[in-house]
Parts: C-alpha cells; structure tokens; sequence
C-alpha cells in the first residue's frame, strides 16, 4: 500500500477513502520501531521511564513519537509542560504536540478542554481511541512510536497488541517483592499473547542522597536482575530514585534538559543504549529465522 507522504488521510485505495483499519496500517508503516512500556502494577514509575527513554531518543538524533494511552490516568502532558488542546489540519488529522522538533506527543488529555474529567469507558471505546490516535494523528515518519500503557493486562494493552503488529514491550518494576510479583504477571501475559520482550528495567533502585553523595537502598535492590534471569529475558538495567524528576514533572519541566549530568540521567542514557542494543538483537535473531 503506497502512502502520500503530505498526509496519509488524502491518500486512497482503489479511489475510495481509506477505513481506519486501512489508515492505521498506513501510519504504522511509517514508524520504524513500536516500544509499549507497561507494568502489572501501578506507581512503579511506568509513565516516567516512557518520558525519559522517549527523550533519551529524542536526543540521541531519532524521530520519536510518546502516544499515551492510560486513558484514565493520563500523566505524559503535564511532566512536558504541554497545554491545550491539539490543533486539527484541514483534512482533519490531528497535529501532535511537539515537545521538541523531533518528539512529538499525544494524549487523551489534550483532546480534552478540561484535563480534570474523569473518563468513564468501556473497553471498545478504548479500543477505538487508541485506534484513532493512530489512524487520525499526523505522526509522518517516526523511527521510534513509544506507547506508555496503564498498569495491569487489560484493554489497552489487548488493544496495542492487536492494533500495532511487530509491537515490542518493556516492562517495569520496582525492587520490592509486591512489585515483582505483578511484573511476573506481566511477562507472563506477553507470552500469552505472543507479544515479543526487549526486557525489564528496575525503577527506583536507590536513591543517591544530593548531601553525602552515597547509595542509599530505599526498597532495596536487584530484585529486577533475579526476576530477569528467573523470567528468563533481558535485564535493561537499574533507575535509581531522582527527588528531581518529581520536581521536574511537577514543573513540566524533564531534568535531561539539565546541563548537569547525574547519576540518575546516566543510568537512562545507558536504559536507552540498551533499548537499541535490544531492537538490534531481535532484528537479528528475526533475520536468522
């Protein structure tokens, strides 16, 4: 299917408009790389490991694209500072925010004029948001789609796996025992729907206390590398706890746009070196097959 590169809503197949199901297609083809980030359980920091790898991408030179799709808990607009509503081009495509002139970002909060409603849906509702945001919003070409997903293995999740083919998932704990045990049920559920792994990330490993510059174990640690090798896929490393980032999300405001390098910036610059490290050994082993 040949796609008009000016917009793939203007484009037809056998002189007819395209169906969602045809432009959702179209768009994907466009995107290199689709990362879902997810968590069977909730306050593991899910949303903020999609900012900062969608970021650490951003400025490693890639074009990427951060869909959030936790439709009842839509976080990823405030932790950029992005306000209002998105604009909608003449052939009603709906233009993502641009964080930056290669990261771009959609929400459900920012189609809403009021960001403090509560969404109340079911799931074939959900499905076709995030259908629509696929199929209606100008993405053009992406090397990297990063979709931050809501806790659990819901309909969202069902959803990205059956509406984005060759999806990859990165999932994400915390070091505590309640915490690896809902991962488990993640992995879990990846296998159980064929939904490929690049790995698991421990977030919140620590804290490197800003006064005495030492360690400080806050939960504790290496329990994501044990479940790792247990589970038996890829440990993609350690986030250690930063009171900056809550500060910077509160602001809208992502420390990376700091100058000053911290223990905390340099474990997600190593995150995404691992991501891509990921993608190209699944492209391998896919072309061995």
């Amino acid at each position: 299917m040949d796609c008009d590169k000016k917009s793939c809503a203007s484009c037809t197949v056998d002189g007819k408009k395209k169906s969602r199901e045809e432009l959702v297609r179209c768009k994907l083809l466009r995107i290199k790389h689709k990362i879902v980030v997810m968590s069977g359980k909730g306050g593991v920091g899910k949303s903020s490991v999609a900012s900062y790898l969608s970021l650490a991408l951003a400025r490693k030179g890639f074009q990427v694209g951060l869909m959030d799709v936790d439709l009842h808990g839509p976080s990823i607009p405030r932790m950029f500072g992005l306000k209002g509503v998105m604009d909608i081009t003449d052939e009603r495509e709906i233009i993502p925010h641009e964080y930056s002139p290669n990261l771009k970002i959609v929400s459900i909060e920012s189609m809403m004029e009021d960001s403090d409603s509560a969404i109340i849906w079911r799931g074939p509702v959900k499905h076709g948001v995030i259908a629509q945001f696929i199929a209606d919003c100008r993405w053009d070409d992406l090397d990297f789609l990063v979709i931050d997903s809501p806790p659990g293995t819901g309909d969202e999740p069902l959803s990205i796996v059956k509406l984005i083919p060759g999806v990859k998932a990165i999932i994400v704990t915390t070091p505590q025992e309640v915490a690896l045990a809902d991962v488990r049920k993640s992995i879990n559920f990846c296998r159980k729907v064929n939904l490929d792994m690049l790995g698991l990330v421990e977030n919140m490993s620590g804290l490197f206390c800003p006064h005495c510059n030492e360690f400080i174990p806050i939960f504790r640690t290496g329990g994501g590398l044990k479940t790792s090798d247990t589970m038996n896929i890829p440990f993609l490393g350690e986030i250690p706890f930063e009171p900056r980032v809550v500060e910077g999300g509160d602001r809208g405001a992502p420390i990376l746009d700091d100058a000053a390098q911290s223990p905390f910036a340099s474990a997600i610059n190593d995150f995404a070196q691992a991501v891509l490290s990921g993608i190209e050994r699944t492209e391998k082993l896919a072309s061995n097959e």
